[in-house]
């Protein structure tokens, strides 16, 4: 196994069913409780964790998370609300690395939770030419929303397992 990809690599769907969106939106819906229950009572030294040789820690993975998701959010809102829009790509290890990455994980728990209930109300209120709607990144490449939500659902999935694996490390 790849200890960078537990669950595998994204693989984006091209052909998206109506009940993978559910399955999606049912992972993202259950992310918050499966993370806050793995992590809510760890201790300092276990929150210090690395999964794999210089990777981050189950703190830092943990405050990516909403950091990531937050992104994931504001695109979909530009999708829905703009024609196409091109959107903006981030340092993932450079946010890693600013101040707020110490904070206690329950700020970042806490954060994730709100975010997750307005975020999947959303997404289950979506129509079928809503989810059709496109986001691009700088390189030209583009997302449909319904791939959006896969790829969010694989995220949270993926970062859950480092963390488990951190903590069996």
């Amino acid at each position: 196994m790849d200890k960078r990809y537990p669950i595998g690599q994204f693989d984006c769907p091209n052909e998206v069913q109506e009940k993978d969106i559910k399955m999606w939106i049912k992972e993202m819906t259950t992310l918050p409780s499966r993370l806050n229950a793995l992590t809510v009572s760890l201790d300092e030294l276990k929150l210090t964790k690395t999964y794999r040789e210089n990777s981050w820690n189950v703190r830092q993975v943990i405050h990516h998370i909403i950091d990531s998701h937050l992104n994931g959010y504001i695109r979909m809102k530009l999708a829905l609300t703009e024609e196409n829009p091109v959107v903006k790509t981030y340092e993932e290890s450079e946010w890693a690395k600013l101040i707020d990455y110490e904070l206690p994980i329950k700020v970042s728990l806490q954060l994730l939770d709100s975010l997750h209930e307005r975020w999947t109300y959303l997404l289950k209120n979506l129509t079928a030419t809503q989810l059709q709607r496109t986001y691009q990144y700088p390189d030209g490449s583009k997302m449909r929303i319904e791939q959006s939500i896969a790829l969010y659902a694989w995220h949270g999935n993926h970062h859950l397992a480092h963390i488990e694996q951190a903590l069996n490390n």
